[in-house]
């Protein structure tokens, strides 16, 4: 299996397509790039900036680039030297427009009798055998807004087809709509009566059975060619918690890609395990970040900062969270839970419905995969009893019907009942924590990152050392990262933001002060919104309002994305030109950004490079070569600018070593470094060992050797700046003769002033002369 050394992610879209990255590849390789990690490249709805909404899997989208564009970025990459990993949507298609995608568009037109009715997971039985489509209006009158046009049905500019003969002369549109294979209602009845699977909650995206075979090989057919015709060299596979069989679907793409290397973008809880009968490699890194993040934040800022944010602990929060999103947007898909109770069961449907709505909620991980799996389901199950004792006897009706092996061996597959049950906690768990939980739990948001729990505030050294041997031993292969397109904040927004656990006096003092000038009468979602403005700072106005709009309906406080507060949004927005215009506030976010800036340098420098250098395959997420200060999608899917990263890459290789400072520069300069060792002399990193500092200030080294390269980084900047530098603080490398490849400083091993280690830059990249 050919395997990355590392990658790097571009996102293709009609503005940046495949044609222009393969014009990247030189760049990218003299960076030090090893694989190219392209966005999702087949056929997605129009417009469509991120190519998750997949309308025809048979084909790399024209807008994108198309087949060609795709061989000739293959043909750049292969000679260079790079591979190739392609991004890929198994578990849903996009079917916003019903015309693009002709699965759906037969689906519609055929229903239950056609083929495609086994491609998608529809409950014909609940909407006596048509399809709910929540896209009707509000208001008694939008029924007459149907037309028939062309053969089809018209709602405004939404086309629908008509079923054969189901139109005759004389007929209205309403006539024709009620003969048809899918039924056309509102919007908001999508919460509690929608009967096809979604992607979360996501009406225009429907879920799709890769378990059956012929589905599988239909959908796939594209991503089949890559690897017969040796154009792409592995895949990521997105959300496959979503899938009936993850297990099988893995196997059967390890036979289609001929044993590809092949990530899974799969958020992991804290102690969580990938499952070892997976065949893939790893993960997309959201635990690595997690873990760099914290061992950059200060244990000593949490208890304050947790007095300030007026809410409960967090796992009490993401309770009710989650618990919200299950009676909520995800009703629908509790109700099919509860119509697949078995009458024998003697259930009734209420209380059904209320006790797997429990379970989904008290679920401790994503999803569980039985058996394996079924501890995670048994915690929640005890979890719930404890909660709702009314519920009691009723869990212990369904405990057994969610996992079959309970009772021995199922003779058959899975009950439908226990599948569907573990392809919908994933959802719960997305939609009520990070969608949720992590827009209101507020203490220091640097924290709330997807795959992160944000109840554990940091990590020591010690454990750091611990999980990355463990990684090294278990999981060389999987993939480490700092941003994504999916984080909620940049690297570089997080590293700054973090250091506030440092200084949680000033902060404490700095929103008091905010909030007198620019109150938003949200005492909990106002350290999310300055925090996050400190952390992107100085961004546009037009940045920071779609954010704080964005963050604020999403918290789903004190304002919602479908019943918008006029009132406290105008307070929040008033907020925001105020730290523009108001003189009093933007000497504060100005001041305090400037206060923060050198640190949270120091922190991007070191998290960069220890996630380039630690155990694992790194990546680096399109432009974070360079600062970014990015927010969430779509802040984070911005233009980047390569032909200044490409005419800094020329000038690192004949000037000075930059200053950490303004310069993005010396972010470059440690990202090219690394990435080149790591491609080009992998035999220095062979191992994992923990390289240990004494003195004063130790607890502000963070040192580690991985088999002739030894890594170097300052942690807790500001606490090291208030106690006076490095005074007495030493590192016992081990011995030989070393070259720093960041400044070019000669190191000889044995017992080391940290002073001498550290004299310009913040971390160091230490090559044994001698190492082989």
């Amino acid at each position: 299996m050919k395997t990355p050394k590392s990658t790097y992610r571009l996102q293709i879209r009609s503005e940046f397509d495949l044609r222009e990255a393969a014009a990247l590849v030189p760049y990218l390789h003299d960076l030090g790039v090893d694989w190219v990690y392209l966005s999702p490249i087949l056929t997605a709805e129009e417009g469509s900036g991120h190519g998750y909404d997949v309308t025809d899997p048979s084909t790399v989208d024209p807008a994108r680039g198309g087949r060609e564009a795709l061989l000739e970025l293959s043909t750049a990459a292969r000679g260079a030297g790079l591979g190739v990993l392609v991004d890929i949507v198994p578990n849903h298609m996009g079917i916003e427009t019903p015309a693009r995608n002709a699965w759906w568009w037969q689906l519609l037109k055929e229903g239950r009798g056609s083929r495609m009715a086994e491609a998608f997971d529809v409950d014909w039985d609940a909407a006596d055998g048509r399809i709910r489509i929540p896209v009707l209006g509000d208001g008694d009158s939008e029924e007459e807004a149907l037309e028939v046009v062309d053969g089809e049905l018209r709602y405004y500019d939404n086309r629908y087809p008509i079923a054969e003969g189901t139109f005759q002369p004389g007929d209205t549109a309403a006539d024709v709509h009620a003969k048809q294979h899918y039924e056309l209602v509102n919007w908001r009845r999508a919460d509690s009566e929608l009967n096809y699977r979604r992607f979360f909650g996501v009406n225009t995206l429907a879920g799709l059975r890769v378990e059956v075979p012929w589905v599988f090989e239909e959908s796939h057919s594209e991503v089949r060619s890559w690897f017969d015709d040796e154009v792409v060299d592995g895949l990521r596979i997105d959300h496959p918690d979503g899938l009936a069989d993850p297990v099988g679907y893995l196997e059967d793409l390890r036979e289609l890609t001929g044993g590809a290397y092949v990530l899974v973008e799969k958020i992991l809880e804290p102690g969580e395990e990938l499952p070892g009968n997976w065949e893939c490699e790893g993960t997309t890194g959201y635990d690595a970040l997690a873990d760099v993040d914290r061992l950059l934040t200060d244990p000593a800022g949490e208890h304050e900062l947790t007095a300030l944010v007026p809410v409960e602990p967090f796992h009490e929060m993401i309770h009710g969270t989650k618990r919200g999103i299950a009676d909520g947007i995800l009703r629908s898909e509790v109700l099919r839970l509860t119509r697949l109770v078995p009458e024998s069961a003697g259930l009734d449907p209420a209380e059904a419905a209320d006790a797997l709505a429990e379970l989904l909620t008290c679920f401790p991980v994503y999803r569980s995969y039985l058996p394996e799996g079924a501890g995670y389901l048994a915690d929640a199950v005890r979890d719930a009893q404890v909660r709702r004792p009314d519920l009691g006897a009723t869990l212990e009706v369904v405990h057994p019907l969610l996992n079959p092996f309970l009772e021995g061996e199922p003779d058959a597959e899975l009950n439908a009942l226990a599948r569907r049950f573990q392809q919908t906690s994933g959802m719960v768990m997305a939609k009520g924590v990070e969608d949720t939980a992590f827009y209101r739990f507020n203490r220091l948001v640097s924290l709330n990152e997807v795959g992160a729990d944000p109840a554990i505030f940091a990590i020591d050294p010690l454990e750091m050392h611990r999980r990355l041997l463990e990684r090294e031993t278990n999981n060389p292969l999987s993939m480490t990262t700092l941003s994504t397109h999916d984080t909620k904040r940049s690297e570089d927004t997080r590293a700054r933001i973090a250091v506030l656990s440092e200084m949680p006096d000033v902060w404490a003092r700095l929103l008091t002060e905010l909030e007198t000038l620019a109150p938003i009468s949200d005492p909990s979602f106002a350290p999310l919104m300055w925090q996050s403005l400190l952390g992107a700072w100085p961004l546009s106005r037009e940045r920071a309002h779609a954010y704080v709009e964005k963050a604020s309906r999403e918290a789903d406080l004190s304002t919602h994305w479908t019943a918008p507060d006029k009132e406290f949004e105008a307070a929040m927005h008033s907020a925001v030109d105020a730290a523009f215009d108001d003189a009093r506030v933007n000497d504060l976010v100005s001041g305090m950004a400037r206060r923060l800036e050198g640190h949270g340098w120091s922190n991007s420098i070191a998290a960069k490079l220890l996630q380039l250098t630690m155990p694992g395959v790194p990546d680096v997420y399109q432009g974070t070569e360079f600062w970014d200060f990015s927010l969430v999608d779509p802040d984070n899917r911005r233009e980047v600018d390569y032909a200044a990263r490409r005419q800094a890459l020329t000038d690192l290789n004949f000037g000075a070593v930059p200053a950490v400072g303004e310069d993005a520069a010396a972010k470059l300069l440690v990202v090219s470094r690394a990435l080149k060792l790591r491609r080009d002399r992998p035999e220095l990193f062979s191992g994992y060992q923990a390289v240990q500092a004494a003195g004063s200030a130790a607890n502000h080294i963070f040192a580690f050797n991985r088999g002739g390269v030894v890594v170097l980084v300052t942690r807790l900047p500001y606490g090291l700046e208030n106690r006076g530098g490095w005074g007495d603080t030493t590192v016992h490398l081990p011995d030989g003769s070393y070259t720093c490849a960041i400044t070019g400083t000669a190191v000889t091993g044995g017992i080391v002033r940290a002073a001498d280690l550290f004299p310009t830059f913040p971390a160091a990249l230490l090559v044994q002369e001698d190492a082989s």
